[in-house]
């Protein structure tokens, strides 16, 4: 992935929403509410900056490095 999704504003938001959800699952957090609204802005930016996320196991991919990253930001 060329992209670097962690300088992305949706991406800030999520990790901000994540923190103050004191959810302790950045998985359970993606997967409902609030969380499923910022990927879903953020896989739509990613598209925009030319990311082909059609593919199932690329999606995949790029959700687990955001819940890497997610979870990295919020322990620090």
């Amino acid at each position: 992935m060329s992209w670097d999704f962690t300088e992305d504003a949706a991406f800030h938001a999520l990790v901000d929403a994540f923190a103050e959800s004191g959810e302790s699952s950045a998985m359970e957090f993606l997967a409902n509410g609030e969380g499923a609204f910022h990927f879903q802005d953020l896989t739509q930016n990613a598209a925009g900056e030319g990311e082909d996320l059609s593919d199932s196991s690329a999606l995949d991919a790029f959700q687990q490095s955001v819940i890497d990253a997610l979870e990295g930001r919020v322990s620090e």
